[in-house]
Order: C-alpha cells, then sequence, then structure tokens
C-alpha cells in the first residue's frame, strides 16, 4: 500500500495538468470491464483523464434493465448515454477472468453467496453463448472462448436498455466487444463480418 500512497502524495503536486478537469468532462466512450486489477482501462487504451468514462463489475457484466428497479450499472449506463452522449460502448472481456471461470467451470460459490449470486445476472452460459468460438476448455487457464460468448452476450443485454435501443436505433451510438490478454497485452475486437475476435 504504501508505494500508492506516496504516489497520491505527489500527484496533485501538478495542479496545471488537471486544472481544465474542473470545467467538466466529455468522454466519447463507456468502458465497462471487469473489476479485476490486472484490467487497466487508461492503461490499455492510453485514455488521459475525463476521456473514459468507466464501468467496472466483476466480470463485466451488464445486470438485465428492470425499470423500477434502478441499479448503479444502469444508472452508469444511462447517463454515460443521455447526459454525456458517449457515442461508443465498449464491453471488455479479459483472459484468465476468475469470474467467468467459475461459470465455465461450475465451481461451488456457496462460500461467497454475493458473489454468486452477482454472476447469476451472467446472460446464459458463457461456453456456448454467441457463435464467435466455441465452447471452453474447462482446463484452459485463460477461458479464451468463454469469455468472448459472454462479452457478446453483455452486447446483447446492453440492448435491451431504452437509451442504448433508442441511440443504436438512430445511429448514434456503436457498441463494441473486445478481448484482452492479460498475459501478453493485446486486444482483439469483434468483427461482425468473420464472428471472431481479431486485432485492433
Amino acid at each position: 500500500m504504501q508505494p500508492l500512497i506516496d504516489n497520491a502524495r505527489t500527484f496533485g503536486q501538478r495542479p496545471e495538468e488537471f486544472a481544465k478537469l474542473a470545467e467538466g468532462q466529455s468522454p466519447q466512450v463507456l468502458f465497462i470491464t471487469c473489476s479485476d486489477s490486472r484490467v487497466v482501462p487508461a492503461l490499455i487504451t492510453g485514455a488521459r483523464p475525463g476521456e473514459l468514462f468507466e464501468l467496472r463489475t466483476a466480470g463485466n457484466i451488464v445486470p438485465p434493465y428492470a425499470s423500477g428497479r434502478p441499479t448503479g450499472e444502469a444508472a452508469t449506463i444511462e447517463y454515460a448515454v443521455e447526459v454525456l452522449g458517449v457515442s461508443d460502448i465498449v464491453v471488455c472481456g479479459h483472459s484468465h477472468c476468475g469470474a467467468v471461470g467459475a461459470l465455465v467451470r461450475g465451481d461451488d460459490l456457496t462460500a461467497v453467496p454475493a458473489v454468486r449470486d452477482w454472476l447469476a445476472h451472467a446472460a446464459d452460459d458463457p461456453t456456448v453463448t454467441g457463435t464467435a468460438t466455441t465452447a471452453s476448455d474447462t482446463d484452459d487457464p485463460t477461458v479464451a472462448a468463454g469469455v468472448q460468448n459472454h462479452v457478446l452476450a453483455q452486447l446483447l443485454r446492453l440492448r435491451s436498455y431504452p437509451c442504448v435501443e433508442q441511440r443504436l436505433a438512430k445511429g448514434q451510438l456503436r457498441l463494441r466487444g473486445w478481448y484482452y490478454e492479460v498475459h501478453t497485452g493485446s486486444v482483439r475486437e469483434h468483427r461482425a463480418a468473420t464472428d471472431a475476435f481479431e486485432a485492433l
């Protein structure tokens, strides 16, 4: 923890670099990704403060939209789309994902009931959702196929959010599915034409 504290102490010693941020934010992208500490959106994209609006959840899960039962995730998505007017939403899954791995393997999560109940929000079984990849090998530590199918399922889930649906219909919003390899740093994007995750 101490190195983090030391950096935080010196971080504010460059106020001229941050003064403009007080005027507001106008990010063009909502970046939805996992809470995993190895996934750092600004590092992956090179974004500066104010350029990415982020939503991080265990397993980059987009919960089902339910009017009358607001969630922090739904509020973040709605704010990004309706107030900030983002033009793109990226759902970025990653290799070695503990959440998707647990789903693929069918792990017993009774010892972590909040995790178990959150993962119940995942859209279907990640080994069969989508068509981009074949079923995951449960012995594969990267769970690549499962993660990629899971990303596609979250993109479908996003389409059920009214604000997203309306902006898509007007051609004012694009949805993108990314897969990040934590062991190589490479990023792939789902291409509709080939129904595959390909290098950016």
